[in-house]
């Protein structure tokens, strides 16, 4: 990046951290625009330069790409599942304290204000487009093979299965509950062989 956009990314950095901050010490609704802008010593104007919402701030996912990345270097032969979940772990522990810590706030927000999750599901967010494209590029394959988008949307609804154990256990961390569900999937999808016990 030019030195501008660096400077540019800095900015929308430090916006969100004060704005998650502010979201997790007074709430999401208690929180305005003012807030934020105050808080990173900076003008509303400069705010809605960066953010249209204040939902965006939430939207903005910069650790993404450092999960891509951490996927793209999983050496050659790893299982893919592995290689998912070693990627997944290596992002967030390339994170300071603080950012780990406002990444589940983050995300903790984007599963329980509506508007947001609306958004997220309208950008297929992690969903089966983004994961099978991530996928195929590794094993060789198209986007659109059968196998790659069954798989696909398997991670997404384990992501899916993560959000619901989290909700019944507030403060057990999201992506330590999702790295473990898909150790779960490494034997097979639980109960497939199961019977059925009643009629």
């Amino acid at each position: 990046m030019t030195l501008r956009e660096r400077k540019k990314a800095r900015t929308r950095a430090e916006l969100q951290r004060h704005a998650l901050r502010l979201f997790r010490d007074r709430g999401f609704a208690a929180t305005t625009v003012d807030d934020i802008a105050a808080a990173a010593e900076v003008s509303r104007s400069t705010f809605f330069r960066y953010f249209p919402t204040k939902e965006d701030v939430v939207l903005l996912d910069d650790v993404d790409p450092l999960y891509e990345a951490a996927f793209r270097a999983i050496p050659a032969g790893t299982p893919l599942l592995e290689a998912l979940r070693r990627s997944m772990r290596a992002a967030f522990a390339s994170l300071d304290e603080e950012k780990r810590v406002l990444e589940e706030v983050r995300m903790d927000l984007a599963r329980t204000i509506p508007e947001i999750g609306a958004v997220l599901r309208e950008r297929n967010a992690f969903g089966v487009d983004h994961v099978a494209t991530l996928v195929a590029q590794a094993v060789g394959r198209p986007a659109d093979d059968e196998d790659v988008v069954v798989f696909a949307g398997v991670v997404s609804g384990a992501r899916l299965a993560a959000q619901v154990l989290v909700q019944r256990e507030p403060g057990r961390p999201y992506i330590e509950t999702f790295v473990h569900v898909l150790g779960r999937l490494a034997d097979g999808v639980p109960l497939a062989g199961a019977p059925i016990v009643t009629g």
